[in-house]
């Protein structure tokens, strides 16, 4: 018998993440490559949820999600962007902001007809997108302003094109989309047929006063996007696995018929937990946005001294930086070095391309304790400096 597994992932190799913390474990060094925090998020989350599964009950709740954490989601986007979703019609619960993903890209995506993916992309877009037939176009964006402009837009976006994913906060690159930008893909994409699919999970993990603008706030676009949102990362809970997909009835209503054939539905516990969380909690994340921009602040300072070209970082939990002050090596090989040899793990940032280039930039993730960060700089300094 020849076995003919689906190429697209039976192909795919282990995930530069796990490669890394792997590599990591066994040399006990600090990982700041994978993003996700060190500290658990607010009690009362927990405590709900944990009333919740001991009381029940514990059986399916409904696919599209708990009626009071559709409400509390749709509550969360009128209070923060004067968006209205129904919460029976307009409002998906996914078991995470990635199964959210899944669910809108089968929603959308057409065998043989254009779906847009801008580059640096998160791991899990492409090879989703390339199981569907769909023909992917790509953005490319290019360091160290990560930008995008119309001119890029139309050469990837036209008659053809079925849906654009764009990511803002932007991981790995770290911008926060300005209104301008967002402009410019509003006026291509209304020339068009395409739908866009917004992961916005990063959502309140913005910088130094800048907003976070919703495309769906635009006008026109509401009703050609879905937006994706994370309670994992809103509440630092990325283990439950809690998240959403929002959008006109005409489009959710596809997502969540592929979300149906997915997981099904999500951990009714855990969903009232984050019910609460966004009804009653939600001081956590201004004040984690402000824990974070410390640490950023903290972790650009001290790399920078170190020979690191620091680029812009206005939202996520991400800061890239150039190497190319400081070795000829490519990134993948810096990346180990480092972990070998400096006890600190970093992403590879040609990982995040299909073509593998740029291949000078690296990734490190600042959602730690302030410490780790500290003693992360320490490590490198020692390394870097041994003199000083």
């Amino acid at each position: 018998m020849t076995v003919r597994p689906n190429p697209v992932f039976s192909g795919l190799p282990i995930s530069i993440f796990q490669h890394m913390t792997m590599l990591a474990q066994k040399h006990d060094a600090i990982n700041l490559g994978q993003g996700f925090p060190d500290q658990d998020g607010p009690e009362s989350l927990r405590a709900v949820a944990a009333k919740s599964l001991v009381e029940g009950p514990n059986q399916y709740p409904p696919s599209r999600g708990l009626p009071e954490l559709r409400q509390a989601v749709s509550a969360h986007a009128a209070r923060f962007y004067g968006l209205t979703y129904d919460p029976e019609t307009e409002i998906v619960i996914t078991s995470g902001g990635t199964e959210a993903l899944a669910s809108a890209i089968l929603a959308m995506a057409v065998p043989g007809e254009e779906f847009v993916l801008v580059e640096p992309t998160y791991d899990s877009y492409r090879p989703i997108v390339e199981a569907t037939g769909a023909i992917i176009k790509t953005v490319k964006l290019s360091p160290p302003g990560w930008r995008l402009t119309e001119q890029v837009l139309r050469e990837a976006i036209g008659p053809k094109t079925r849906a654009v994913l764009i990511n803002t906060p932007h991981n790995p690159a770290g911008r926060a989309l300005s209104r301008e930008e967002l402009e410019a893909l509003a006026k291509v994409v209304l020339e068009t047929d395409a739908v866009v699919i917004c992961d916005e999970v990063y959502e309140h993990l913005v910088f130094d006063g800048l907003p976070h603008i919703p495309l769906a706030t635009l006008p026109g676009m509401r009703e050609r996007c879905l937006r994706i949102g994370s309670a994992g990362k809103i509440f630092s809970l990325t283990g439950w696995k809690v998240g959403w997909v929002s959008g006109p009835a005409e489009l959710a209503s596809v997502a969540f018929k592929s979300h149906q054939f997915i997981t099904f539905t999500t951990p009714p516990a855990l969903q009232l937990g984050v019910a609460h969380g966004l009804t009653h909690e939600m001081d956590f994340p201004l004040a984690t946005t402000a824990r974070l921009q410390k640490n950023r602040d903290i972790l650009a300072a001290g790399i920078a001294r170190l020979g690191f070209e620091v680029l812009p970082c206005e939202g996520s939990y991400f800061l890239t930086a150039g190497i190319s002050g400081l070795t000829n090596e490519k990134d993948f090989a810096f990346c180990e070095r480092l972990i070998r040899e400096a006890g600190v793990a970093l992403i590879p940032l040609s990982a995040f391309f299909k073509g593998g280039t740029p291949d000078t930039y690296v990734r490190f993730a600042f959602c730690k304790q302030q410490s780790v960060i500290e003693e992360s700089i320490s490590r490198l300094e020692k390394y870097f400096l041994p003199s000083s």
